[in-house]
This record gives C-alpha cells, structure tokens and sequence, in this order.
C-alpha cells in the first residue's frame, strides 16, 4: 500500500501576531507572516478601517483590488486605540500574542499608552516590529515619511531611470515593500533570539535605511574614489553586454552575457565566434569600455529575428535572456502555470481572484493563500467573545461607546 507523509502545518503557524499598521509598510510584513501561517490579527479603526481598503487604480464594484492580496490570510478586528478602553483591549491581545507590527509615527504608540515597555511589562515575550520612514531615533524621526521619501533619501530614486529625464521611480511602492520585508526578517531574528533569552525585543525597520540596505556599493565607491552613480537607463555601466534588445517582432528581450564564458557562447549563437576571441570584446573589462558599440552589433542581430526564433536560439546556447512581461504574460506563461506562481483565490464579491503565491517556497513547511483579504471587523465576534472571552454586556458597552465596531444587535 501507498502511503504520503502528513502534511505539515505552515513554518509560523503556532505566532499570534497584531498588526496596527496601515497601508503598505506595517501590513506588508504581516502578510508575509500570514502567508505562513501566522495568526495575524489586523486592528483597524471602527467604520473606517485601513485606507487601503479604498486604494486602487481599478476599483470593480467599488471595491479596492489592492486590499485582498496586502490583506490576505488576516482577520480584521475593529479597536478605537485613541480611548482608553480601546488601549486596554489592545493590551489584552498583546499578553496573548508573540508579535506586534506597527507603522504610525514614532511616538503615537507611547502617546496611546501602548509603547514598547508598557507591553513588555504585560508581555516580556513580546516582539514589537517598528516600520517608520527614518527609524525611532535621531532628529528626523519625527518627521512624516513616507515610503517615496525613504526611497529619495536612501539614494534609489537618484539613480533610477533614464539619464535624460529627473529621477524617477519603480513603478511600485519598492521602498515600503523592502522596509516591511526587513522587518520581517529582523522579527523572525527576534524571535530566534527569544528562544535563547526568553525575551522579546524592538525591531525598528526605517524605510531609508531599507533602501540603503539594497545600493551595493554606493557609498563605498564614493568613499574611496569620489564616483557618483548617475542614472543609466537600462543598463549598467561596464556590465556588458547586459540590455535590453529589439527584436523583428516589435517587443524587447533582455539579454545578460557579461560573463566571459556566457560571452562566448552569445557571440557563436549569433554566428560571430570572432567577436569573443577580438581584443576589443574578449575580456569584462574591454566589453565594458565599449559597452555602447557592443549594444549595437547585438541589437543589430537580435532586430533580424522576431521573438521566438531568437529566444530559441539564445536557450539552446546557454545564453540567459527574459521577455519582459506583464501580467497578461505572466497569467500564460507555462513555468509560471507549472510552478503555480499565481493562484485564484476565493472573493465573496468577485468570485475568484488570481495574485501572487507565496515566497519563498519551503519544502517542508510551505505557505499558502488561504482567504483574501477580510471584511471590516469580519472577526470581531471569534476575537472578542472567543479569545478574549468578552460577554454581551460587555461587548453592547463597548459598541455603543464606538470602542469596537459592530452594533448593539451584533454583541447581543
């Protein structure tokens, strides 16, 4: 007889973590931690709930398209932190809970009685994951910022785009999405280090120093030769041959043999093996003094051939290469089908939705999208009356007083 090894629960399926965050930086690092499992509860202000709720470019049916992938997995609890009732039930939670993930400006937590030593008190356990746009200290903390200033301030937008335009951007929110990603990861550090201290601790996460974190050797080059990067477009200076190539069928293919070897094989691929053995392109060096030239014969090549042949052509060599996609690609791209790398995903307004699975992949314990993202206060009742084990009264009480959300028939 056939057996199959019983399926594993997700990697962080035994955390309770709060999410108080709100649009990108905070909630971003709660849906990775949901992605594997982690009871991630989302409180939000009654009524009005998390802004992302109404962000969007495309809004079907008037609702956000953004807040079920940002949201997915979570549950939603509706809490006025600004009363005091509101903070005592907070601190309700955070004795029950390993984490909790903030990204208000520095100082609303303390001015709510909700800082980090007064949850520690209730809670030394307690992981406190801090997303701001300068960190908790030094004299811009204060400040507002948000995830487009970090990126301004950590040296991305300068370098981003083309050389002939002012400094642009990613086209994504990439400066909040790497704050909240680091500070997922300093969390899961904390709480390696908790199984050794029995403590938990503070993760400050700035969205500047995220940005930072990712230029390579920005600084260093200019601390010991005075180079500043400048915008390049689509390439990178000296890294050749490494662009983007028309092709006979009117779409660009990436291409990336900057190695010597890879090189190589591009210059046979294009029936010109001489190009690898000529001085001028045989080595790193001497390609990228004549990186503009070199562009130029490829281009000249690829431009003959319309993307499939030349595709072919390149994965037979070995000659790495991508089409640049966009979603409509991605949704009929077969590794992408093979690899499940979108998922559909139940909607109780749109049916399904397709988005993004979870990364990364763990063989033993994976992640998966279980729900997307919920309605405002949809778990308000398995919160309040099951974990925290409040009563009707006390639950009509709090509605009325607009502590929590829902009304008086609902706490009955």
């Amino acid at each position: 007889m056939q057996t199959t090894e019983p399926a594993l629960a997700p990697a962080l399926s035994d955390l309770r973590v709060l999410e108080m965050g709100q649009l990108l930086a905070g909630p971003f690092c709660g849906q990775l931690m949901a992605d594997f499992g982690a009871e991630v509860i989302k409180i939000e202000q009654p009524g009005a709930g998390d802004p992302m709720r109404e962000w969007g470019r495309e809004k079907p049916h008037g609702q956000s398209l953004w807040w079920p992938v940002i949201a997915r997995n979570k549950k939603s609890i509706e809490i006025n932190a600004r009363e005091a009732a509101g903070q005592d039930l907070i601190r309700r939670l955070v004795a029950q809970a390993d984490i909790l993930i903030e990204n208000f400006r520095p100082g609303t937590m303390e001015k709510w009685g909700l800082g980090y030593d007064e949850l520690s008190a209730i809670n030394p356990r307690l992981i406190m994951i801090r997303v701001s746009g300068y960190g908790q200290s030094g004299p811009y903390s204060q400040k507002a910022g948000y995830g487009a200033i970090g990126e301004a301030m950590g040296g991305m937008r300068y370098v981003a785009g083309d050389p002939s335009n002012p400094p642009s951007r990613a086209g994504i929110s990439i400066g909040d999405t790497l704050a909240a990603t680091f500070a997922c990861v300093g969390g899961l550090m904390a709480l390696h280090a908790r199984t050794r201290t029995g403590r938990g601790q503070i993760v400050d996460s700035a969205i500047y120093e995220a940005v930072l974190a990712v230029m390579e050797n920005l600084v260093t080059e200019y601390d010991k030769t005075g180079y500043i990067r400048e915008r390049t477009g689509a390439i990178l200076p000296n890294i050749a041959p490494s662009n983007v190539y028309p092709t006979k069928s009117g779409v660009y293919v990436l291409i990336a043999a900057n190695q010597d070897s890879v090189f190589k094989r591009l210059a046979a691929a294009m029936g010109r093996p001489e190009l690898a053995a000529d001085p001028r392109y045989a080595t790193h060096t001497e390609r990228g003094q004549r990186q503009a030239e070199l562009d130029a014969l490829i281009a000249a090549w690829t431009a003959t051939l319309d993307r499939e042949e030349l595709g072919r052509i390149l994965d037979e060599a070995g000659v790495p290469r991508g089409d640049i996609y966009r979603a409509p690609e991605m949704l009929e791209d077969a590794h992408f089908k093979a690899r499940k790398t979108i998922v559909d995903v139940a909607h109780p307004l749109f049916g399904s939705l397709k988005m993004q699975n979870v990364a990364p992949r763990l063989s033993a314990n994976p992640g998966r999208v279980v729900t997307a993202g919920p309605e405002l206060g949809q778990h308000n009742d398995e919160i309040f009356r099951g974990l925290l084990g409040l009563g009707p009264d006390d639950l009509a009480r709090l509605v009325a007083d607009k502590v929590i959300g829902g009304s008086a028939r609902d706490a009955a």
